[in-house]
C-alpha cells in the first residue's frame, strides 16, 4: 500500500507502523465521540472513556473478548456497590474494594477462558485490561451521583460508541487512507470538531424525544 512521506519517515525511524495507525486514529475516534454526543445525543461517560475503550477493545484482540470483559467489570462493579453499602465506607476505600474485586473476577474469568481453549482471551495483554478496570470507578461514581439506572445507560453508551470505533480501527479501507492522507485526515477532524463547537440545532435523541410536540406545531 501507499504511505505518505511523513509515515515512511516515522517508520524508517524505527517507530511501528501501527504505533503510528493508533495514535492517527485518536483524533478520529475522538471526533466520533463527539459526534453521537452532540448530534445523536448519546453522552456515554465523556469523550475520554469511551475513546481509550476503543483502543483497549481492539487491543484484546477479538471484540466479543472486550465485550465480555466490559459485562463483567459492570456487573461485579454494581453487585460490589450494593455489597459494600451496609458497611458505610467513604468513597476512596470503597473504590479501591470494588478494583480489588473486579481484579480477581477478570483473573477468574481469563481462568475460565483457558480451561475452555480460549487462548486468545486467556492470553490477552494486561494493558487493555487496566485500562478496561478504570472504567469501574466512573461506573460507581456515577452510580453515587445518578443512580444505577442512569449509570447503566451510560455504559450501554459508552460501548455502543467504543463498539463502532473498534469496527473505524478494524476497517483496512480507513487505515490505508488514513496513512495515505494523515494530514488531510486530521484536518478534517479539525473542520468538524470546529462545526460541532457551534452546533446550535436539537440533537436526534430529542428529535425523538419530543416528538409528540412536534406533531402539534
Amino acid at each position: 500500500m501507499h504511505y505518505h512521506p511523513l509515515v515512511q519517515y516515522f517508520a524508517s525511524e524505527g517507530v511501528p507502523i501501527l504505533t503510528v495507525t493508533l495514535l492517527l486514529m485518536l483524533p478520529i475516534i475522538a471526533t466520533l465521540v463527539a459526534i453521537f454526543r452532540q448530534v445523536i445525543g448519546i453522552k456515554a461517560f465523556g469523550i475520554y472513556t469511551p475513546s481509550i475503550i476503543t483502543f483497549a477493545l481492539f487491543a484484546m484482540g477479538e471484540l466479543k473478548y472486550g465485550v465480555a470483559v466490559f459485562a463483567s467489570i459492570i456487573v461485579v462493579g454494581m453487585l460490589s456497590r450494593f455489597g459494600l453499602r451496609r458497611f458505610r465506607l467513604l468513597y476512596l476505600p470503597r473504590v479501591a474494594i470494588t478494583l480489588s474485586i473486579i481484579s480477581l473476577a477478570i483473573l477468574l474469568l481469563l481462568l475460565v477462558g483457558g480451561h475452555n481453549q480460549r487462548t486468545g482471551f486467556a492470553g490477552a495483554s494486561i494493558f487493555p485490561l487496566l485500562i478496561m478496570i478504570t472504567l469501574a470507578e466512573k461506573f460507581v461514581s456515577t452510580q453515587i451521583e445518578k443512580g444505577t439506572r442512569i449509570a447503566l445507560i451510560l455504559a450501554a453508551e459508552t460501548l455502543t460508541i467504543s463498539t463502532v470505533g473498534y469496527f473505524l480501527i478494524k476497517s483496512t479501507f480507513v487505515t490505508d487512507l488514513l496513512l495515505a492522507y494523515p494530514l488531510w485526515i486530521i484536518a478534517l477532524t479539525f473542520i468538524i470538531n470546529i462545526t460541532l463547537g457551534k452546533w446550535s440545532g436539537l440533537r436526534l435523541s430529542e428529535y425523538w424525544r419530543f416528538r409528540q410536540v412536534f406533531k402539534h406545531l
